[in-house]
Formats: C-alpha cells, sequence, structure tokens
C-alpha cells in the first residue's frame, strides 16, 4: 500500500473528475492522500474533501507564490483553521526565488508564522523551496533554536549539500515524479541515500507526471510509478519501500494516525 503525501485534489485539470482519478488510484493501492492548499480560498475545499472521503487529509497553509496577497493572515486564522480534525499538516509554505512571484521578505514572514503555528500544535510544516537554499536553512536553523517542529522538505530537487543539511536538522524528504526524468541525474544519485526513515513518495497532482506518463495530467495514483522507480534506483524490494514510506509518512503525520 502507498500514500500520496502531496497532491492538490482542486486543481484545475484533476478537480473535474476526482472522484474517477481517486478511484483509479486506490485501485493502483494507493490508501491515503494528502490534500494540499496553497491559498486561503482554497481552506474550506480541501477540508471538504477530505470530510467527504475517510482515505483524505487535508493541510493548509500559504504557498509562497502566493505571500503578497495574504499579508494580512494572523497566526490566530491559521491556528484556528489548523485545529480541524481533518488538517493532519501545515503548508505549503516555504520560499521561491525562482519566479519571485511574492515579495521575498512577505514570503520569509509567512514561512516564519506557519512555522510558529506548527511548533505550537506540533503539526508538520510541508515546505516549498526553490531557488532559496541559503535563506530556507536561515529560516529552518533559526525557528529550530525556538523549540522543535516537524517538518518535510516536499517535491526534493535541491542540491545534495542543501538534502545533507536538511536531514541533519531532522526532516524528512519526499520525492516526486521529477526523479523518473532523464535529466534529474542528481537527484536520482542523492535520492538513493535518503535514509529510509526519513523517505515519502508524493506526486504534486496534477503537475510532474512521472514516466511513463510524462504529458498527461498528473493523477494520484502516478505515486505507484514513482515508488517503483525509486525503489529500483534503491536497489530495493518495491512492497518494502511501499511499507517503510508509509509507515513514515503516518509517524511524521500522526494526527493522520490518531
Amino acid at each position: 500500500m502507498l500514500v500520496d503525501s502531496h497532491c492538490h485534489l482542486e486543481y484545475e485539470g484533476l478537480v473535474e473528475e476526482q472522484g474517477e482519478a481517486l478511484d483509479r488510484a486506490r485501485g493502483e493501492g494507493v490508501q491515503a492522500f494528502l490534500n494540499i492548499s496553497t491559498k486561503r480560498s482554497e481552506w474550506a475545499q480541501v477540508i471538504g474533501t477530505a470530510r467527504a472521503n475517510a482515505d483524505i487529509f487535508a493541510s493548509v497553509g500559504i504557498h509562497p507564490h502566493n505571500a503578497d496577497q495574504h499579508l494580512d493572515l494572523t497566526r490566530d486564522e491559521l491556528l484556528d483553521v489548523c485545529r480541524d480534525d481533518t488538517v493532519i499538516g501545515i503548508g505549503e509554505t516555504g520560499l521561491d526565488y525562482y519566479y519571485d512571484h511574492s515579495d521575498r521578505d512577505a514570503q520569509r514572514k509567512l514561512f516564519r508564522l506557519h512555522i510558529d503555528v506548527a511548533r505550537d500544535l506540533r503539526l508538520p510544516v510541508i515546505i516549498h523551496t526553490r531557488d532559496a537554499e541559503g535563506d530556507t536553512l536561515e529560516v529552518l536553523e533559526d525557528e529550530l533554536g525556538k523549540g522543535r517542529f516537524p517538518a518535510l522538505i516536499h517535491c526534493f530537487t535541491a542540491s545534495a549539500e542543501f538534502g545533507e543539511r536538511v536531514l541533519a536538522l531532522g526532516l524528512s524528504i519526499s520525492i516526486s515524479g521529477i526523479v523518473t526524468f532523464k535529466n534529474a541525474k542528481d537527484l536520482q544519485a542523492f535520492a538513493k541515500g535518503i535514509p529510509q526513515d526519513r523517505l515519502l513518495v508524493e506526486t504534486d497532482s496534477p503537475f510532474l507526471a512521472p514516466v511513463p506518463h510524462r504529458g498527461r495530467t498528473c493523477e494520484p495514483g502516478f505515486v505507484r510509478d514513482t515508488a517503483k522507480f525509486l525503489a529500483d534506483l534503491r536497489s530495493e524490494n518495491f512492497e518494502d519501500l511501499a511499507e517503510y514510506t508509509t509507515r513514515n509518512f503516518y509517524t511524521l503525520f500522526s494526527k493522520a494516525a490518531a
């Protein structure tokens, strides 16, 4: 059995046939889904979908792309919505300097706000980082100095040095279908060595469909292709990798296990 630890079930391309896509994923052995929000207007949707499906969980947060539109977000507002029974994670949040869709100071401020709430509630922070390794590490190291909190780097594509440093900080790492791409040699090399107890798998659907589905809308069921590729890459048995990545999901997202 597998878990898709990061998908966007409300996004265009997937929401139109959400039920069918979920059924296909269940048929591929996917037993749980973490439905991610990226802005305030999506919170009610992800929570509603989770309430309607026992195998779907919700995460609420503000993507760095949307930071400029959420400068009014308060700690109490985020804290309140995260107390919903279906919400097991906070995010995605983080820093994205590749597109710079939002002011960098605004991104850093909201990133820290998410971490503050996560520390209070003991919910994992789901972190997006792109072209911002230095500042991401600076925020993480500073905030961890104020008190521990669980966290995950999702859709890992960063450098091996960054990966080793976040592992040393105690974070987990989630691998998406990008690892199956022909030009992802550096990622493949790093993924081979991620400790078994820190590795999760995801689709980030409807984006980043893995081989052999390139060019198609990504679906949660495609997490099986990524997991199979990773098992071969790491010279592991597929069933073993499926078992330990699922266990890691429920260990990290302990509210889901409860």
